[in-house]
C-alpha cells in the first residue's frame, strides 16, 4: 500500500491509501520497424573454424537485403530501421558451447565476409531463467490455453502438465477396467480450415525441484516476443541491449549480457514486426511457436502501444502477435 495524499490541514489529518499496483504505468520501447533474426546457432556450429557460420551468411544474405525486408514489412518510403540480431544456445547444451571470447568473433567475421552486419548477440539461457527477470516462468503464466468443445477437465492444465495444443487429442481407446475398449478418434485442431492440422507441443520437462528444463519451441516463443517488445514485468521494460566491446569479451556466457549491442549506433532490438531466416530443420519448432503465441495473453495496453506507433508511421499492424512474425526457410 501506499500513501496518497493528506486532506486538510487540520491537526486531524485523513490519508487515503490504495494499492500500489493500481498505479503502475506500462512503459514503451524503442521500436525499429523490422528484426531480422540471422540465425540460431549451436555448439556445433563452432567447430569447424567458422565454416558452417560463413555457409549460414551466405545463404541468408541475398534475402535479409535491407530493401527486400522493409518491402515485406510493407514499409514503402523513408529509411526503414532494420535491426539484425542473432541467438547463441548456451542453453541445451552450455557445457559444450564454446566461450565468448571464441564464438563472438567468429560470427561477427563470418558475417562481415558475406556483408552482413550483426547488431544484437543475444543467450538463450536468458530466455529462461538465467537474467535479470525469469523470463519463461513470466511467459509461462501469461498462457489463457483454447480449450476444446467438449472438453471434459480429464487433461491436466496446461500448467501442470507443461504440455499445450491447438485442438483435442485423440481419446484413450482403452475403456475402464474389464468394460468395451472405446472407439478410436481423430485429433482434431481447433478452428481448423477443412483439414486438421494438430500439434502438442512440449513446453518444459516434469518440475524438477532443482531446474526446470524448458524446450527449445517455448524459449523460441519468449525470443519472439521479446524481439517483438511485448514482455513487461510489473509494467517495466525487460528488454536492456548492454553493449560489448568485442575486443573484451568474458570467459565465460553467464557473464555475457542477455542482449549483447555489437555496434554503436545501432536500430532499436525491439521492432514492430520480426523476420527470421533459417534452416527447415527449424520449421516444426516455429510451427509450434505460432501454436504457443496463439495461447498468450500478451497485455493489450503493451499490443495497442507498438499498433499505435506503427500507424503513425502509415504502418498497418495485425493486432495478433504471430500476424506480426515473418519466415524465411532455406533447404540444405
Amino acid at each position: 500500500m501506499e500513501s496518497l495524499s493528506v486532506e486538510g490541514a487540520t491537526a486531524t489529518a485523513r490519508v487515503m491509501f490504495r494499492e500500489t499496483s493500481a498505479v503502475e504505468r506500462t512503459v514503451e520501447v524503442p521500436l525499429s520497424h523490422v528484426s531480422v533474426e540471422l540465425g540460431h546457432f549451436y555448439p556445433e556450429d563452432f567447430r569447424d573454424q567458422g565454416e558452417t557460420l560463413r555457409r549460414q551468411f551466405r545463404r541468408i544474405a541475398p534475402w535479409v537485403d535491407r530493401s527486400r525486408v522493409a518491402a515485406l514489412a510493407g514499409i514503402e518510403r523513408g529509411n526503414p530501421r532494420v535491426a539484425t540480431c542473432l541467438l547463441v544456445d548456451d542453453y541445451s547444451e552450455r557445457e559444450t558451447m564454446p566461450p565468448p571470447g571464441t564464438v563472438v568473433p567468429e560470427l561477427l567475421a563470418a558475417a562481415a565476409d558475406s556483408g552482413l552486419r550483426i547488431d544484437y548477440i543475444a543467450r538463450e539461457s536468458a530466455c529462461a531463467e538465467d537474467g535479470a527477470v525469469p523470463l519463461a516462468p513470466l511467459v509461462e503464466k501469461l498462457l489463457v490455453p483454447d480449450p476444446p468443445d467438449g472438453t471434459n477437465g480429464s487433461r491436466p492444465p496446461v500448467h501442470e502438465s507443461g504440455w499445450l495444443c491447438n485442438g483435442s487429442r485423440s481419446p484413450a481407446t482403452i475403456g475402464a477396467a474389464m468394460g468395451p475398449a472405446r472407439a478410436w478418434k481423430p485429433p482434431a485442431e481447433n478452428a481448423s480450415r477443412r483439414h486438421s492440422v494438430f500439434l502438442d507441443v512440449e513446453l518444459r520437462g516434469a518440475r524438477d525441484p532443482a531446474e526446470t528444463r524448458w524446450s527449445c519451441a517455448f524459449l523460441a516463443a519468449v525470443w519472439q516476443l521479446l524481439r517483438l517488445g511485448l514482455v513487461r514485468a510489473r509494467g517495466e521494460n525487460v528488454v536492456t541491449p548492454v553493449p560489448v566491446d568485442p575486443a573484451d569479451l568474458p570467459d565465460r556466457w553467464s557473464d555475457f549480457p542477455a542482449i549483447g549491442q555489437m555496434r554503436g549506433g545501432a536500430p532499436p532490438f525491439c521492432a514492430y514486426r520480426t523476420f527470421s531466416a533459417l534452416d527447415t530443420t527449424y520449421l516444426p519448432v516455429e510451427h509450434a511457436v505460432r501454436v504457443i503465441l496463439g495461447q498468450v495473453g500478451v497485455d493489450p495496453t503493451v499490443l495497442q502501444f507498438s499498433a499505435r506507433r506503427a500507424e503513425k508511421e502509415g504502418i498497418v499492424l495485425p493486432a495478433e502477435p504471430t500476424g506480426r512474425i515473418s519466415y524465411l526457410f532455406l533447404g540444405p
